[in-house]
């Protein structure tokens, strides 16, 4: 048997190499044969995957984080210079600040900004924002503002590489209550999106994949960005297909799978590929909160431990039969 190792990052706990070089491992131990393909889809961690598909470097910018204290945070600059990757959450990410200090209605992008324009300066002319896991809700509000105190707002080329498929007005609803927002501050935090997107020069209201990232991926939208699923890109950079059309079966996973897991994310865009192709797909994941059976996944296993992951590639690697 030859598996394909092709997980998502555990978020704030595990990078996407991390994890597949542990399930990898495991199924080595087991007698089985691994391919590492460490995915991501527009959300913590593609910078990685891209850099190490493409080849680059990181650079370091000095930028505010979701509550504008003062950090330092990296940028991706492929080999050609021109192209650069940038992570909402290296700047703007909820990892950033504390459970307690988690504010939905305070936390802002304004350092996302502040990273694109670093990368500008840096010589790119085209950048890749990866714009998943915000600590913030403001719809692009705080990078708008970065980028028009720079002179870069709309004339910089931008392509945001989105990880979920919600659109603008359901931004707060769906994602601010992790953030920290409760049920009184979603209702706010909608109302301030509504009130933003009427002062935009496009609305981004009803328009696919304009929600993500607290509503960035619609303000900027709004000032010229184009749009792309995330995992589709990343999948295509890497040549996904290829590595796909070598293996036997698949494993993938991530930190929590759940329904939205299947809406735009890494599993969801590997989960479709592996039913195309014919090739079954197996999940080590960190919590399985899907209710119900998901569509075209053989088998779930929980791990949240590199332990766990290796035992849980051993034991697939074991039981070629049953896949």
């Amino acid at each position: 048997m030859r598996f394909l190792v092709a997980p998502d990052s555990f978020k704030g706990t595990f990078g996407a190499g991390a994890v597949a070089e542990a399930i990898a491992g495991g199924i080595e131990a087991g007698g089985a044969g691994a391919e590492r393909c460490p995915v991501a889809d527009g959300g913590e961690g593609t910078m990685e995957v891209l850099l190490g598909a493409l080849g680059g470097e990181r650079r370091r910018a000095a930028v505010h984080n979701p509550l504008r204290r003062p950090i330092e945070a990296s940028f991706g600059l492929l080999g050609d210079g021109a192209t650069a990757i940038v992570e909402t959450a290296q700047a703007s990410g909820l990892p950033l600040v504390t459970e307690e200090e988690r504010d939905a209605e305070r936390a802002d992008t304004f350092g996302t900004g502040e990273l694109i324009a670093a990368a500008v300066g840096a010589g790119a002319s085209r950048i890749l924002l990866a714009v998943g896991g915000s600590a913030s809700t403001d719809g692009g509000a705080g990078a708008i503002e970065a980028l028009r105190g720079t002179g870069l707002l709309g004339k910089v080329e931008i392509e945001v590489l989105c990880d979920v498929t919600v659109a603008y007005e359901d931004a707060a609803r769906l994602f601010a209550p992790q953030k920290g927002a409760d049920v009184a501050a979603v209702a706010r935090l909608t109302a301030r999106l509504e009130a933003l997107a009427t002062e935009l020069p496009r609305d981004p209201r009803g328009v696919t994949m304009t929600g993500c990232g607290g509503g960035l991926s619609g303000g900027l939208w709004a000032h010229g960005a184009q749009l792309r699923p995330g995992a589709a890109f990343v999948f295509d950079a890497i040549d996904f297909d290829g590595s796909l059309s070598r293996a036997d079966a698949v494993i993938s996973g991530e930190g929590r799978f759940d329904s939205q897991s299947l809406e735009g994310k890494a599993v969801g865009e590997i989960a479709k590929r592996c039913a195309a192709a014919g090739k079954p797909l197996h999940l080590v994941v960190g919590e399985n909160a899907f209710a119900g059976e998901p569509p075209s996944v053989f088998s779930i296993r929980q791990a949240s431990t590199p332990a766990e992951m290796r035992g849980a590639g051993r034991a697939l690697a074991e039981s070629p039969g049953r896949l």
